[in-house]
């Protein structure tokens, strides 16, 4: 059985302005060692797909509220899947994987030096049942956007750095991690306390 990790609630109440955010938000490509909490880790996968609703939406728009995105976080510890549903990460691969990721991510010293990445992967199939195999994927990188926009700007909020990577050699990363083979990288993010 997969260890699970039950995330604290999310805040939903920061101490600084959406507009102060949107101003300071800058790519931090450079971090301390100090690691991130739980509530940390907890407060940025819900910004990038979290509940935000009794009826199920998620913090990120999604066309026809079909969510093909599925949000990784990589730690010193492992890989973990965010369990939208429940909040909760779910161990899928054991073991400090961040130099592998690192010589994946055409050796991007960010990925490194980050005690996370936080990973936003596309099932395609399921925006393709409503809007096709030409448009869907349209709609699906639009929501990445959205997703990693989020965590962009909750890194901040946070008083994190954070830094959006789309250069990475996808087959490879998707081996190391053991994605399933629909579930395809689209955003790797590190994110921690900026040097």
């Amino acid at each position: 059985m997969p260890e699970i990790i039950k995330l604290p609630h999310p805040a939903l109440e920061g101490s600084i302005s959406l507009e102060d955010v949107v101003q300071r938000r800058r790519s931090v490509r450079s971090f301390t060692d100090e690691s991130l909490g739980e509530l940390e880790i907890s407060q940025l996968l819900w910004a990038a797909q979290g509940i935000s609703d009794p009826r199920g939406y998620r913090t990120a728009p999604s066309a026809g509220a079909l969510y093909p995105l599925e949000v990784y976080v990589i730690t010193e510890r492992g890989v973990y899947h965010y369990i939208v549903e429940r909040h909760a990460l779910e161990l899928s691969r054991e073991g400090d994987l961040r130099r592998e990721v690192y010589a994946a991510g055409l050796q991007q010293e960010s990925l490194l030096e980050a005690p996370i990445t936080v990973v936003i992967t596309a099932v395609y199939e399921r925006i393709a049942v409503k809007y096709g195999r030409d448009r869907g994927p349209r709609y699906v990188h639009m929501e990445a956007g959205h997703a990693a926009q989020n965590v962009l700007l909750q890194a901040v909020a946070l008083g994190l750095g954070a830094v959006p990577i789309g250069a990475f050699e996808d087959a490879r990363l998707q081996s190391i991690l053991h994605l399933p083979p629909d579930h395809q990288p689209l955003y790797l993010i590190p994110v921690g306390h900026p040097n």
